[in-house]
């Protein structure tokens, strides 16, 4: 296969998450739906809206979530939606919580190695193309989050992201074999990819690096320096990047965020990714 081409730059703005896209030179057609983690109530590291103001004006996209499959303030849409407003994203973008109202959308995966069906929001039939905007960070189960991440239990509405962490299994949510729950969101991704036929762009930002994801109200700190942007049209390509961009720190607050990833086995999400196919492990960094 060859190589993806991941972009990268160590300066951490606005404006050049813009210009690497650009860089990328994949313009998304028709109504793109820009995938976004609107942030907890009460998490300090999520990329607030303004961050992503420069990419989501240019791409003329719909800022999109799903609500969470917990308890907290985006478990319902009228609470998510009180707190899109409270975050500020309201004033900036238009904004669609696709699983607003049921019934799902299924997605079909007969290759999938865990799960054969995906449930998402049924408002992304709205969408041609997607923006995946994610903070590349640590994560409680997961031991990392980035763009398959955003693909899978981003996209997926609040039954489906039950289904996928419990590998097919709702009511096994927080119980199911941890590698069938990595696996099942490799395999909740691949259906995304596949409905939007590959006309999808993905940004990867690696600042405010905490072991916890942006879901967590009380997260802890960032525990290493900020490393940079990636943009890429291949979602396993991007994490493999970062997550390689970690290994190759200096940085001394590696070590405990490697230590999340590595005893979640987080990297086994990439490798069943790659095996699906919709990605490679094998690629070209651009640094500018």
């Amino acid at each position: 296969m060859n190589k993806a081409k991941v972009y990268f730059s160590k300066t951490i703005t606005p404006e050049e998450v813009l210009k690497l896209y650009n860089l990328l030179g994949k313009e998304l057609q028709g109504n793109v739906a820009v995938k976004v983690h609107s942030g907890e109530k009460g998490n300090q590291n999520f990329l607030k809206p303004d961050f992503w103001k420069p990419i989501i004006d240019h791409v003329g996209g719909t800022v999109v979530e799903c609500n969470t499959a917990y308890d907290g303030e985006r478990n319902t849409t009228e609470k998510h939606l009180k707190l899109f407003d409270y975050h500020g994203w309201n004033a900036l973008y238009d904004v669609d919580l696709l699983d607003a109202e049921g019934p799902d959308k299924v997605l079909e995966i007969p290759d999938g190695r865990v799960i054969k069906k995906n449930y998402v929001g049924k408002n992304i039939e709205k969408y041609d193309s997607m923006l995946v905007l994610s903070h590349f960070k640590g994560h409680p189960m997961g031991g990392y989050g980035g763009a398959i991440k955003q693909l899978s239990i981003g996209v997926a509405s609040s039954f489906g992201k039950a289904y996928i962490h419990g590998a097919g299994e709702p009511e096994k949510i927080w119980t199911a074999d941890h590698d069938k729950f990595l696996e099942a969101m490799a395999d909740a991704a691949k259906s995304v990819v596949q409905y939007f036929d590959g006309n999808i762009v993905y940004v990867n930002v690696m600042k405010n690096m905490s072991v916890d994801c942006d879901c967590c109200a009380v997260a802890e700190d960032p525990c290493i320096a900020d490393i940079g942007v990636l943009v890429s049209d291949d979602p396993v390509a991007i994490d493999k990047a970062c997550i390689d961009l970690v290994y190759a720190s200096e940085d001394k607050g590696k070590a405990h965020f490697l230590k999340r990833v590595e005893s979640r086995n987080g990297t086994h999400t990439i490798d069943a990714a790659a095996e699906l196919g919709y990605g490679t492990k094998n690629y070209e960094l651009i640094e500018l």
